[in-house]
């Protein structure tokens, strides 16, 4: 999908000097960089989410201590 976007010049100089030092486009490293960042902001997101269902307490927590247990991992 075809997509615009603006950039700073300083950003996008910093970018195009990046492309021709390692051969690749200014696209690849567009795309790695939206994948990456995209895969970051997706689990914030999911951290938020959880966060307020634990606060709300419709989420259950678990020890250490309980977690070392379960495991088997208590001597």
């Amino acid at each position: 999908m075809p997509t615009t976007i603006r950039l700073e010049p300083e950003i996008e100089a910093r970018l195009a000097a990046l492309a021709k030092r390692t051969g690749r486009t200014k696209a690849f490293y567009l795309r790695q960089l939206i994948e990456s960042g995209l895969d970051d902001l997706e689990d914030y997101y999911e951290a938020v989410e959880i966060s307020e269902r634990i606060r709300r307490g419709e989420e259950r927590t678990y020890s250490s201590a309980e977690v070392r247990r379960e495991l088997g991992l208590d001597d």
